[in-house]
């Protein structure tokens, strides 16, 4: 067993309501972490036993003010406060100086000696979104109206909210709120951005160092943070720092399908806009295999042999919707985007892997890990024993820090929009 997949330390684990404090270190039984680049905040879950003695009950409840149950003499009723940071091998997952907040609590198992306890946490920034409600309008490059909703509805007076990469787009758009949440606005305007020709579509997303807002082929195109590998038995010794990024198990938890990217226009669409100003149809067909992916994780992908088109978008250019008079250019012209980024999306999640490594709480929702998978083969393995075409690099989609009393483990949803273990204009 490697050292990162070993039992992880409770450093702090710091539940606060009001002026009362009660400390989780020794009674927290599980923990899990929660990042996705599919979700503007980040979440987690903890299992706690507690067998009384940790609070008192406030004289409201309890004019003896009797000592009791986290459960009930805190008690827990939401929005409550926790400041925790865990310790591991490879790392710490740090929330001591902006703390989760209590979403649900409930006590699945309850006797007169102990209770077990089931909480649910939400960052701050999905708190504020409740309270939020986007109405003005907002104008210029979207990725400086991204900055600006931020700093306008998800920073707090106590500052926890914190930015850590908002990407310019290469288009601006005019829009406005319409008293919708400000996760609702921002996650609508990753499907309207390109970062330059050929490169629509943005992920908004929360991760432990804050807000996101990256194009796709920006998080394609970085350097892998750390490498991994799978193999039936751990490398020389017990101690060899290798055996930290061993694969522990894998699942292939889809390759391609075919109709179900048909249906969505991945390969080829028909696209027709609609000018209401001088009552003109433009028709444009977009087809994948005129090179329209420029970066990817792996070698380019392969298509199909699609005769026809298989979707039919319909939009009405926005010309003048804003203005107080009828302009001849476009707002945000969709034929810039819309066909692009369906396109990219859908490729993007052709191939999921689900993988569970050893602790690192250095990893990130967005981040790149090459993928050294073992190829099945009855030949000799003096060329390499790594598969050409599974191997390689991948995007964490989604990732889970799991913590319990005997070890510490990192479960990952891997995506891949190719094959191969290079790129073809960077490898890795």
């Amino acid at each position: 067993m490697s050292k990162a997949a070993s039992v992880s330390k409770y450093e702090i684990m710091k539940l606060s309501k009001g002026n009362k404090e009660v400390h989780l270190e020794g009674k927290t039984v599980a923990f899990d972490y929660y990042e996705s680049i599919r979700s503007p905040n980040v979440t987690a879950t903890m299992m706690v036993v507690d067998t009384g003695g940790s609070v008192s009950y406030s004289k409201d409840y309890d004019k003896q003010e009797r000592i009791g149950s986290i459960y009930n003499a805190l008690p827990l009723t939401g929005r409550e406060q926790l400041k925790f940071r865990i310790s591991s091998t490879l790392g710490e997952l740090n929330f001591s100086q902006k703390p989760l907040f209590v979403n649900a609590a409930a006590s699945p198992d309850q006797n007169s000696q102990r209770e077990s306890i089931a909480l649910s946490l939400f960052s701050e920034g999905a708190k504020l979104n409740s309270e939020s409600d986007v109405l003005r309008k907002y104008q210029g490059n979207i990725g400086d109206s991204v900055r600006t909703l931020i700093n306008q509805f998800l920073t707090s007076k106590s500052d926890r909210v914190r930015i850590n990469e908002i990407q310019k787009t290469a288009n601006a758009y005019n829009f406005v709120g319409n008293s919708r949440s400000v996760f609702e606005v921002i996650c609508s305007l990753g499907a309207k951005s390109y970062a330059e020709e050929d490169s629509a579509g943005f992920f908004f997303f929360e991760t432990q160092d804050g807000f996101n807002f990256k194009s796709i082929d920006s998080l394609v195109s970085q350097k892998p943070v750390a490498r991994y590998y799978k193999s039936e038995v751990l490398r020389e010794n017990m101690d060899n720092p290798a055996n930290d990024f061993k694969i522990l198990s894998s699942t292939i938890k889809k390759n391609q399908n075919v109709l179900n990217a048909l249906s969505a226009g991945t390969f080829y669409t028909k696209n027709i806009f609609f000018n209401p100003k001088t009552f003109e149809e433009i028709e444009i067909e977009y087809k994948f295999n005129e090179g329209r992916l420029i970066k990817s994780l792996g070698k380019s992908a392969e298509a199909p042999d699609v005769n026809a088109h298989t979707k039919t978008h319909y939009s009405m250019l926005d010309i003048g919707t804003l203005e107080p008079t009828v302009k001849g250019k476009d707002n945000n012209n969709p034929n810039e985007y819309q066909a692009q980024a369906a396109m990219r999306y859908n490729i993007l999640f052709s191939q999921l892997i689900d993988i569970q490594v050893p602790c690192n709480p250095n990893l990130r929702a967005g981040d790149t890990i090459m993928c050294d998978f073992e190829i099945v083969t009855q030949s000799e393995k003096e060329q390499g024993s790594s598969d050409p075409v599974q191997s390689g690099k991948y995007l964490i989609v989604d990732l889970c820090h799991h913590y319990e009393p005997t070890r510490s483990i990192t479960s990952l949803t891997l995506a891949r929009d190719s094959y191969g273990l290079y790129t073809n204009r960077n490898k890795s």
